[in-house]
Parts: structure tokens; sequence; C-alpha cells
């Protein structure tokens, strides 16, 4: 199975993996899923940690490539598909511009979105997973 991690379970999967379900913890360390990573996560972490929201422990590149290698990710650029779909989503969806990429490129590329936004798992268009079960 193809997970795109949400910037929120990204997080958690590194700094703090008890936040993580049973479930999730099980599908994250199986060799059988892809651990996915947008590039709009990265974004959304960059911007936290410079606003000075966020602290890590080491700078940001260092922080990535630490993550990458011990949570073996893949990291995934936007696309133009999941651009345009990012505000063609079917139904009710906030507005929030990471969410939509996110969901969107979940929905354009056939990956199971894992986090533990409500707004996202009551989005009933896209494959995701409740990253706290």
């Amino acid at each position: 199975m193809d997970l795109l991690l949400d910037t929120h379970v990204w997080i958690w999967a590194h700094e703090s993996p008890d936040r993580l379900g049973e479930k999730t913890k099980a599908r994250l360390m199986s060799s059988a899923n892809r651990r996915i990573i947008s590039s709009v996560s990265t974004l959304e972490i960059a911007r936290l940690v410079t606003m000075d929201q966020y602290r890590i422990p080491c700078p940001l590149n260092t922080w990535i490539d630490n993550s990458a290698r011990d949570l073996l990710l893949t990291f995934f650029d936007l696309d133009h598909a999941s651009a345009r779909e990012a505000y063609a989503l079917q139904g009710d969806f906030h507005a929030d511009p990471a969410d939509r990429m996110l969901v969107a490129t979940a929905r354009v590329h056939n990956l199971t979105l894992l986090t533990a936004d409500e707004r996202i798992l009551a989005y009933p268009h896209a494959r995701h997973f409740d990253a706290r079960l």
C-alpha cells in the first residue's frame, strides 16, 4: 500500500510515535507499504520552523534527511494534475490549500492518506486512514 503521510503524521512518526495508533505504526513499519511525503508537507514544516511555531532539534535539512533515513521515506513533488484537482475536489471541502493538495495528491495518485485531521477524515471522496488507530 502507498501511504501519504499528512504533515502532522510525519512529525509524529519521527518525533513522537507514541501519538500514533497501533494499526498505523504497523502500517508504517511494514516493508509492504511505501511511506510518501508530499513536498507540501516539507513546505508546511519549513514555515512552522521559520515562524518559530515548531521547534526541531537540528537544522531543517538535517531533520528531513534523518527522518527520510529513519522512516524510509519517499518524497513526492507537487504535480500539475494534483494542483488542478486541489480546487476541483468533489463535494464540500475546507479552504486550507495544504490539506487540499494532500487530498488531491492522494486522489490523483491512488494513495491512502494517513491523517488525524477530522476534516479530512470526514471527506468521503478520498482514501484515508485515521492515524490515531
